[in-house]
């Protein structure tokens, strides 16, 4: 029998709050954390979406300024997610500053870390200093700021990861894919603990810009906070985002060992490809349900074990529909009794990052026995039929199994599942 992964430790930095805790308490008192954009350049550039959902607390605020001056904002957001999920997990490498924490070496410390977009801020700030200010003005470290790799090796060489650095690049389904390889890892032995997330820091000009030309955004500027509205009928785009988090994975034989807690297992994961088109969901589903079906297989669960769906329901009209018809093809009639959370209608969309915090929603919500609220569904649209809880809803979790789902651009799609401890 193979031998079961359990999550042992949680990290989040998200605009809801600065840590998992503080993130999931806000997400079940119904809060929201988009905001109009204060920003200069939002009129400079005359931008038609001037709100997003922020990280609630300044990074600068929790790194020293070192730290900050030499990160862009994604992996300042890692590193902060990515610390506070080994601290969580009562992990260190150092066993000078143990304090009652369990020392796992280095080369058995594993970080597949994603992200979809990289050091985009840093990128593109380096282009206006080079075009004011010329090639001399250039920072030196512009490179390994912007680098897509750069959130991973932030995380692994802060907690002394050297099992590898590893990143999944897959636009909105990124992160989710990272959680599923770390299941990998932990099984081909490359490492005793994987600390998996994603990152995501996308809150500058050019996304905005290019996100709205594609219509892909909401509009709903006069009302940020209740601009994304998943399956709502007056649902018109989703919400740009930025944050982190981190999940702490080990085998459950190592967990036991050192008296770990165990937050719940991770038990199968799954990536397919729609090779549909290049930012359009296949209407049929058809990849999207490969997806959840295969990492039911690999759990050895069946569509009728899953007790709650952390679905990718990004609030775009098109995106929600076909979501919703891949679920039916997995859950045939089922599909409308099965609770379903919608949590972008509090964090906003995180790109890369999306999937990392609906995983950690995902397993706070078995830990916990309670389905988190869907906010802003005023009016359900008649063509998605499921039950969205609107406040928190306890419901029974214990050894129950739970999905999340996560799309994106290029067809990619990833699932994971969970099962409660």
């Amino acid at each position: 029998m193979t031998e079961q992964i359990v999550v042992t430790g949680i990290g989040a930095f998200t605009p809801l709050g600065a840590t998992a805790r503080e993130s999931w308490e806000a997400l079940l008192r119904g809060e929201s954390g988009v905001s109009t954009l204060e920003h200069e350049w939002v009129a400079e550039h005359d931008l038609p979406v001037t709100f997003a959902a922020q990280v609630k607390t300044p990074a600068s605020e929790v790194l020293s300024r070192v730290e900050a001056k030499r990160l862009d904002p994604v992996s300042q957001y890692a590193l902060i997610a990515g610390r506070e999920a080994f601290a969580d997990a009562g992990l260190t490498t150092d066993p000078e500053a143990a304090e009652g924490r369990t020392v796992v070496e280095p080369e058995r410390l594993l970080v597949d870390w994603a992200t979809g977009i990289g050091g985009l801020n840093s990128m593109l700030g380096a282009w206006d200093t080079l075009r004011e200010k010329g090639p001399r003005r250039v920072l030196p470290l512009t490179v390994p700021m912007l680098m897509p790799n750069a959130p991973a090796a932030a995380v692994a060489m802060d907690l002394k990861a050297r099992a590898g650095a590893r990143t999944a690049v897959s636009a909105c389904a990124s992160s989710t894919e990272s959680i599923a390889n770390a299941a990998d890892h932990l099984r081909a032995g490359d490492a005793d603990v994987v600390i998996a997330g994603g990152s995501e820091a996308p809150i500058h000009p050019l996304p905005v810009a290019s996100f709205a030309a594609m219509q892909a955004l909401s509009t709903r500027n006069d009302e940020p906070q209740r601009a994304s509205r998943p399956y709502d009928t007056a649902r018109d785009g989703f919400v740009l985002g930025e944050g982190a988090a981190a999940l702490v994975l080990e085998l459950e034989s190592h967990a036991r060992a050192r008296g770990a807690k165990i937050y719940g297992y991770l038990v199968g994961g799954a990536v397919t490809s729609d090779a549909y088109h290049i930012t359009a969901p296949d209407p049929e589903g058809s990849g999207a349900a490969r997806a959840m079906l295969d990492a039911l297989a690999s759990a050895g669960a069946s569509p009728d074990d899953v007790v709650h769906v952390n679905a990718h329901a990004t609030s775009t009209p098109v995106g929600d529909i076909a979501e919703y018809t891949a679920m039916q093809h997995v859950f045939g009639d089922r599909v409308r009794e099965i609770p379903v959370a919608a949590t972008k209608s509090s964090t906003g969309h995180l790109l890369g990052g999306a999937g990392a915090i609906e995983a950690m929603f995902t397993v706070l919500a078995l830990h916990e026995g309670v389905i988190p609220p869907t906010i802003n569904l005023d009016e359900q649209d008649p063509e998605i039929p499921l039950t969205v809880p609107t406040e928190p809803t306890a419901f029974d979790s214990k050894g129950k199994i739970a999905i999340s789902n996560s799309f994106g651009f290029g067809g990619v799609n990833a699932v994971v599942a969970f099962r409660g401890a």
